[in-house]
């Protein structure tokens, strides 16, 4: 999986089996996901580019190194997206933010479009997509599919949980689209959810299971 980025940091990681736990609850699943958000993060953004800027510290005049632009955009793959966000523009505050809503058919699991916003200028951003799971991919695929219809040609797909179904699915579809994660998990279920996972993202965080 030479497109996959599997970020094992430890509290990464202790964080992440937290929020598997079934009697964790909906408050401290929420802050969990922000504070992995935040973790992951600081990997997905690792070669932002930067550039020398002259400042004034309280001794003497230097170079010191800034970021070289602020063209960047985080996209919400909806719902359960929105709970990545957070922590990622606590990094980034001045980052612009689009959406694209998509469910999944019950019965055929295909993603269907409802909603699409994001800035005009996409086309001259890195473009960081989040959605807590990467299962069957599909929701995935159809938001960047959206994205690159609409100018995106820069991506990269941040995720808590994957499965190798979903990772196989969406490198076909988008070889030139990275991922990040904390966890490739065993297996997909017969309903599409990720074994053993960690539920349904969305639910557990808006409270709603």
């Amino acid at each position: 999986m030479m497109n996959v980025t599997i970020v094992d940091h430890p509290l990464i990681q202790h964080k992440l089996t937290l929020m598997r736990r079934k009697e964790t609850p909906t408050s401290l699943f929420r802050r969990l996901v922000n504070e992995i958000a935040m973790l992951l993060g600081y990997e997905v953004m690792r070669d932002l580019e930067l550039t020398k800027r002259e400042i004034e510290t309280p001794l003497e005049a230097m170079k010191s190194p800034v970021l070289a632009g602020k063209k960047l955009c985080f996209v919400s793959i909806l719902r359960a997206g929105n709970g990545l966000l957070d922590g990622m523009l606590t990094l980034m505050p001045s980052a612009r933010v689009g959406h694209v809503g998509l469910y999944r058919d019950p019965t055929t699991l295909v993603a269907v479009e409802y909603y699409y916003k994001v800035p005009q200028d996409i086309g001259e951003r890195l473009v960081i997509v989040v959605d807590p799971m990467l299962a069957t991919a599909n929701s995935a695929i159809a938001a960047v599919d959206r994205l690159k219809q609409g100018g995106a040609n820069k991506l990269k797909f941040v995720c808590l949980l994957a499965a190798p179904e979903g990772v196989e699915a969406f490198t076909q579809a988008h070889p030139d689209v990275p991922i990040f994660t904390a966890a490739i998990d065993r297996e997909l279920n017969d309903h599409g959810y990720i074994l053993p996972g960690l539920g349904d993202a969305g639910d557990r965080i808006y409270g709603t299971r």
